[in-house]
């Protein structure tokens, strides 16, 4: 985990407005797209930066790609910066 991608992540309202969803449960792409009034190319790329920063990740269930949160990387992220505050 870089913490610069993961920080870069969580900056859009939008994709913190996708790990709100996925906090609830795992949902199809086009599930996701239901609460956002934006193309599916934006929503893709949305996906796309948090895959990338890996606070999700993705499994195909027949034709739909499926998304899930990765609680590792909140946790992870949230240790360095309590580190970086304790010294």
């Amino acid at each position: 985990m870089i913490l610069s991608q993961t920080f870069n992540a969580l900056s859009d309202q939008s994709r913190r407005k996708i790990l709100e969803l996925l906090k609830k449960r795992d949902l199809a792409a086009g599930e996701i797209g239901e609460h956002f009034d934006f193309t599916a190319p934006t929503l893709s790329h949305h996906l796309a930066v948090l895959k990338e920063a890996e606070l999700v990740s993705a499994r195909r269930e027949g034709r739909q790609i499926v998304y899930s949160l990765n609680l590792s990387v909140f946790e992870e992220a949230a240790e360095k910066v309590i580190k970086f505050f304790k010294k």
